[in-house]
């Protein structure tokens, strides 16, 4: 799917147009959206600009090289958005072309930063008065995002410590579940904003900006440098309720091996006791003893009880 805006007045709007009509719209693009594009739509962008697009392969590449560098195509920055993907966060690698007056983004997935940035250029709220400019705009709106994502994992962190931390009746298995799942969040934003800096830096030095694209891109920096501070906090707090649960965990799983153990001690005596006079000799003195089964009875409740007393009066129960 191909998307076309241009810039007009320093604001970016959406031009409409028809399949068809793609050839007569692309001379107006000031930045060009290119999601999972057919064949026919790769070989048409192709053959407008001049040069070949690149293939997933090579987007998906983490070598430097690969993912920063200059050609007769333009400035190629190779850049990871966060995705979301059945209720877990991913990474989606965005392939951006800078061209002097036109910018192609190409993806194969849809990243919620590219929905909110088509949602507010549709309603006329975002500021690009060239490609270049308007790409530090999308990282600007990246670190945006990432910052709220980092909120919202903080809010839920916060919850998963109350249930494990105060709830007596908390499920601790759900909470390492959620842990988990919060851990791999995390880990997600900081790849993120790790990406953000290398493609700040690269940009800074292969393009000259204005003074004010110029602090804000500083500006940048200073902001993904602070969220990186806090994702280690937050991987910190993470690991610390991740011991907390396990440690919770082996105290409940020792309570019932404790249980056990005692239940054990007390019932080893009598089964002595029963086992002796379960034998089958010939001269057993109490054999015929009228008495002998109420004193077998009693014999094996004296023998339960007493170790029973002595372990409660160490107060090792």
């Amino acid at each position: 799917m191909l998307r076309v805006f241009k810039f007009h007045e320093n604001r970016v709007s959406e031009l409409r147009f028809e399949p068809d009509d793609l050839r007569q719209a692309l001379p107006q693009a000031g930045w060009i959206d290119v999601l999972d594009p057919t064949e026919t739509e790769r070989e048409q962008l192709e053959q407008y600009l001049r040069t070949e697009l690149p293939e997933s392969d090579d987007v998906e590449e983490i070598e430097a090289s690969a993912r920063y560098f200059v050609d007769g195509a333009g400035i190629h920055v190779h850049s990871l958005f966060l995705g979301q993907s059945e209720g877990r966060h991913t990474t989606v690698t965005v392939a951006f072309i800078l061209q002097p007056d036109r910018l192609i983004s190409l993806r194969e997935e849809d990243s919620p930063d590219f929905r909110l940035l088509r949602m507010r250029a549709r309603r006329g709220q975002v500021e690009a008065g060239s490609s270049r400019e308007f790409l530090i705009s999308i990282f600007e709106q990246k670190v945006e995002n990432l910052a709220d994502t980092l909120e919202d994992i903080h809010k839920e962190l916060e919850q998963v410590s109350e249930m494990v931390l105060e709830e007596s009746e908390g499920n601790l298995e759900e909470a390492i579940g959620e842990l988990a799942r919060l851990e791999n969040s995390n880990g997600k934003v900081r790849l993120c904003l790790m990406d953000t800096q290398r493609s700040i830096s690269f940009l800074q030095k292969h393009q000259r900006y204005s003074s004010e694209q110029s602090e804000t891109a500083r500006e940048i920096m200073r902001d993904v440098d602070t969220l990186m501070s806090h994702t280690t906090f937050l991987f910190d707090k993470i690991n610390f309720l991740m011991d907390a649960a396990q440690g919770f965990i082996n105290i409940e799983q020792n309570q019932v091996i404790k249980i056990f153990s005692i239940a054990a001690v007390v019932f080893l005596p009598p089964t002595m006791v029963a086992s002796i006079y379960g034998m089958n000799f010939e001269f057993f003195p109490e054999l015929h003893w009228r008495l002998g089964y109420l004193w077998a009875l009693v014999l094996m409740v004296i023998s339960g009880i007493l170790p029973y007393w002595y372990f409660k009066r160490k107060g090792w129960l």
